[in-house]
């Protein structure tokens, strides 16, 4: 029975793997062996976990086992301790890595998005956009967005400020949808915008599992085609780990683009540098090392004219 044989071969090999997983981790490999093991789809794995009275979404389950993302507030480790119950493990198995990973890392998670995680931020963006029946484009283009993000002392991402100048392509214009994505860890939720300049708060959404946060800036007035007009914003985070990059994507090409990255005295990082991609999907290039201001702390990038794609600002810490 060549079949037979064969399946049993792949069962050898994923067994081994998840043995091998399990003894050396780190978690989010051994949970996706143990889930491969099982031959259990996440939607199953999420339903045997309302059984033991614990809810997490299936985006969540797919983070962790991606590594994009990992199991931290109480629900969360509740769910492992059930995980192991429900994919045959032995006790303790799963959470041990999950404290051996803290220990290494000194409590830090990592801060780099996956590809992955960036297209499932981008198809929630759109879903919002569309329940707040607010369009992508908001009938502005941008001549000019200046960024100021804050590092705090712990490292974190603690939050940021953007002043934009923009130019209506229609009549009517009255507001902008800022959007902002924290990082792996973070809570939308406890985020709070504060408008600043020419603007009020309008409504505001959050998604917990992919970090995205819109609000609505609302104008003083309405735009026609061709006026132009400044406003400022700002996002307290701080509500996620050790951050290591800030990023913004572009869609069209625009005006200038300045973004500032300023660290608190008692977080001083040992490198910085800048760095592009053509898309999420694409790999990094023009790398160039940032020096790091004497008196502020700070470093930064200025683009003149952006075209599509991302650029950033990256930093290593000791």
């Amino acid at each position: 029975m060549p079949h037979a044989t064969q399946h049993a071969d792949v069962a050898a090999v994923v067994g081994a793997e998840l043995e091998s997983a399990l003894q050396g981790g780190p978690f989010h490999v051994a949970l996706r062996a143990a889930i491969a093991a099982r031959g259990l789809p996440l939607q199953r794995v999420q339903h045997h976990l309302s059984r033991h009275g614990v809810k997490v979404g299936v985006t969540s389950l797919s983070y962790w086992q991606q590594g994009a993302r990992r199991p931290q507030r109480p629900e969360s480790l509740r769910a492992v301790r059930a995980l192991e119950e429900i994919l045959q493990l032995p006790e303790e198995s799963l959470i041990r890595l999950l404290s051996e990973t803290d220990e290494r890392t000194g409590g830090e998670r990592p801060a780099a998005r996956s590809y992955r995680s960036l297209v499932a931020a981008s198809d929630v963006l759109d879903r919002m956009l569309t329940e707040l029946r607010l369009p992508p484009d908001g009938g502005l283009h941008t001549l000019g967005h200046h960024e100021r993000v804050r590092i705090g002392p712990r490292r974190e991402l603690s939050g940021r400020e953007s002043q934009h100048i923009v130019r209506a392509h229609k009549d009517g214009i009255d507001r902008f949808v800022a959007v902002h994505h924290g990082d792996p860890g973070c809570a939308p939720e406890r985020m709070r915008v504060h408008a600043l300049e020419n603007c009020r708060a309008g409504r505001v959404r959050a998604h917990h599992d992919t970090g995205v946060l819109v609000a609505e800036l609302l104008f003083d007035t309405r735009l026609r085609a061709g006026d132009t007009f400044l406003f400022r914003y700002c996002v307290e985070d701080g509500t996620a780990g050790v951050c290591r990059e800030y990023v913004r994507g572009f869609g069209p090409a625009g005006g200038q683009y300045a973004l500032q990255v300023r660290f608190d005295e008692r977080a001083l990082p040992v490198r910085c540098h800048r760095f592009a991609q053509h898309s999420a999907a694409a790999p990094r290039g023009g790398r160039q090392e940032l020096a790091l201001s004497g008196h502020h702390h700070s470093v930064h990038l200025v683009e003149p004219r952006v075209r599509t794609g991302i650029v950033g600002i990256g930093w290593d810490w000791e």
